[in-house]
This record gives C-alpha cells, structure tokens and sequence, in this order.
C-alpha cells in the first residue's frame, strides 16, 4: 500500500490536501471517497486504517481534509454542512478527471451524513457506507447549542469542540437546518451500509435505527460491538474497512485482477519499463507485492528494495525456525522479534584476516525475546537462528542457472 499527497481545487478555489491511498500494486480496480467526521481530520487513525483496509480489497481510497480542517485551505467557519457536500463533489469530479470515476462512498460522523447527500447527486456512485452517522444534520449542534444565542448576538465567536477552539457564525449554525438528511436518505435508492456502535455516546444508536428505517433497500446494517464514536481502537477501525470492502462487493462489477504467469516457477517479477522507474510487481501462485527502490536513488518508494525483501526473507525464516524449535522444547517463548540490516563492510572494518582484503556483503542479525527464558535457553536460541533454511542459503555458495525464454 502506497499513499500519494494531492492537492485539489474546491468551488471557491480553496485548496483541499488529500491522501491518495494505492493497493499494493498500484493499479486500483475501483476508487473511493472517505470523508471524516466533524471538526476531524484525515489523518485520524481510524480513518488511515479504514482507507488502508478497503485497499486490500482493490480500491484506491482519497481521503481529505474538508475546508478550513488539516492541511485544507479556508477557515473552519465555511466548513459547514453544505460547503462539506460540496467539498465531497469537487473531490468526486478531480478522481473522475484524473483517475477513475469513484464508485464508493464512506462517511464518519457528520461524514456519514455528507456523504449520503453528495451520493444522492452524483451518479457514478453506485454504493455508500456509513459509520457513526447522525439521522440529521441538526444533531451536530448539539455540540455547541449553549453558544448558538450568543452567536446570534454577535455574529462571531469561538466554541469548543473536542477540546479545540473554533470560530463559527451565523451561516455556520444556519446552514446545519437546510438539510433534510431523512428525506434525502429514503430517495437515496443506492445501495448503503449503515455501521454504528450500540454504545457510541457521541451520536447514539438510535441513530443508525432511524437512517436503517428511512433507508430503502437494498441496505444493511453491521454493529460495532464496542466501540466508541472515534474508532480509537485500529482493531474496530481495521474490521470496518475489512467489512465494507467485502459488502461492497455485491454491488459493483468484479473486475478479475490480473494476475501474472509465473511459468511453473516459485516467483515472477515484472517491469515494465514504458510505465513505471524502478517499481516492479511481484508474484507468487497466491500473493501480490511490489519491490520498488527509495526515493534518495531514484524510486518511487512504492515497494520495499531488494535488498529488504532478502533481509525481510531471512528475518521471517528466523523467527519461524526459532518458534518450531522453543515449541518442539515446550520452551516459554512468547514472542520473537528479528532485526536485521545488510551492509557492505571492508574486511578490516570487520576485523577479518583474509587473503585478498576488500568490502564484503554483512548482515546484522539481533534478537529480542519475550518470555520466561534462562541465558542458556536464549544461547541456544540464538544458535538455532543460525540453522534457519533461508539464512544457511544465504550464508553458502548458491549456483544460479539463467535462461533466456523467447516470447
């Protein structure tokens, strides 16, 4: 998974910062829109691992900063209800210029209720997921109704949501009644995934049971056990993105993912040259991955380097040969973690007396183990480490047969 900073340009020329978030390969099948919940940002953790999650499942994922939040140009006071809508089209149209059009909307919160309306004008929308949401717009107020009369007296001042000071005014208050979310959730007619916490505490559930009533079908409905409003646990934010990739699959076409021939061998790696620097996929009978090299030598970072995947080969090899062993020992090894890093080192650097002095390959292999272990148990552990498979296959003399197959 790859995230891609983008800038985009809102109806009143204010610039939104966004996130572009990339299946492993980098060629999304489908693209989604998430908007976060009121006074948020798109950084929030629950919204990260939401977006990653739907990745998993093919999508490419923009998620933003409405006006006058994050990095978004504007101030907070021309964040309200509709200038959020709006926010969500100019986002849907740069994706459809640019990419694809997006097929997927998700909301949190306040979200989740922009993100119905914007569905309901946008056709190449085919399906909407909502999480958190309120039945009205109005609900939101109720974060700060005991200053709404002291707006009206003055026409500006500053609230506290969160814990945070904002300045709100009188369009500000105003614009939360325009909508009437009941209405346009039951003429909606798209597909919706309605997700909520039977404890959230910030928008109750009786929430989610009055969109679901409101809702026609085809709709659906997920709880969320317990969770709270902000998803602060990635458990509860991971299982949602999980949860709407899957379901949205019942309502978008399944695009089949190419998967790349690996000619009877164990692993196939691809560049094409014409599209991509140094980024290359990698496939095996049953996974996808992408090697690429960092930007300070001219990749894209959209992959690990080589040379990570062997020290990430060696490191994986270690700790499973490690587990078998304390298992087969009934050792109390709880967890295992591998540190590993290649280097080219000179022979005199590593004290080595050899024939013909030069810079050789070095790899520092650590150990850190957690359980209920004696020094002479982690000894021996760290013996076995030198028995993995992969490491004894790097460690010996490898004898390469390359051919050249025609096309």
């Amino acid at each position: 998974m790859k995230s891609n900073r983008i800038k985009i340009k809102n109806n009143k020329g204010y610039t939104l910062a966004a996130h572009l978030e990339l299946p492993a390969n980098q060629k999304p099948n489908y693209f989604a829109v998430f908007a976060h919940c009121f006074s948020c940002t798109s950084n929030l953790n629950a919204t990260r691992n939401i977006s990653r999650a739907l990745t998993a499942h093919g999508f490419g994922v923009v998620r933003f900063d409405f006006t006058g939040l994050g990095r978004s140009e504007g101030e907070f006071a021309e964040s309200h209800f509709s200038a959020n809508v709006d926010d969500l089209i100019a986002v849907n149209d740069y994706i459809t210029e640019q990419f694809k059009a997006p097929s997927l909307l998700v909301g949190h919160s306040l979200g989740g209720a922009a993100v119905i309306v914007a569905a309901s004008k946008l056709e190449n929308i085919k399906a909407v997921a909502t999480i958190g949401a309120p039945a009205t717009v109005e609900h939101v107020t109720q974060h700060f109704s005991h200053n709404i009369d002291e707006v009206a007296d003055k026409g500006e001042v500053e609230i506290n949501i969160g814990g945070r000071p904002f300045k709100v005014n009188q369009e500000f208050i105003k614009d939360f009644s325009k909508t009437d979310l009941p209405t346009i959730t039951k003429n909606l007619r798209k597909p919706i995934l309605i997700m909520h916490a039977p404890f959230d505490s910030i928008v109750g559930v009786e929430n989610a049971q009055q969109l679901y009533l409101k809702a026609m079908h085809p709709k659906s409905f997920v709880s969320l056990h317990d969770a709270d409003h902000l998803l602060s646990s990635s458990k509860d934010s991971t299982y949602v993105g999980r949860m709407i990739g899957e379901w949205v699959k019942l309502y978008i076409p399944q695009l089949e993912n190419k998967m790349l021939s690996t000619e009877d061998e164990q692993l196939v790696a691809h560049l094409n040259l014409k599209e991509n620097n140094f980024t290359t996929q990698l496939q095996t009978k049953n996974h996808t991955f992408v090697g690429d090299e960092p930007a300070s030598v001219g990749g894209d970072d959209f992959g690990p380097s080589p040379y990570e995947y062997l020290n990430a080969a060696i490191a994986t090899c270690t700790a499973m040969t490690l587990k078998l062993y304390a298992e087969r020992k009934k050792w109390d090894l709880q967890e295992v973690f591998v540190y590993i890093s290649h280097a080219r080192k000179h022979s005199d650097e590593l004290m080595l007396d050899i024939e013909k002095p030069g810079y050789l390959d070095h790899i520092s292999k650590r150990l850190k183990f957690v359980g209920n272990l004696d020094d002479k148990q982690k000894q021996r552990l760290k013996e076995i480490a030198y028995k993995c498979p992969v490491h004894k296959t790097v460690a010996s003399e490898v004898i390469f047969d390359t051919k050249i197959i025609e096309s």
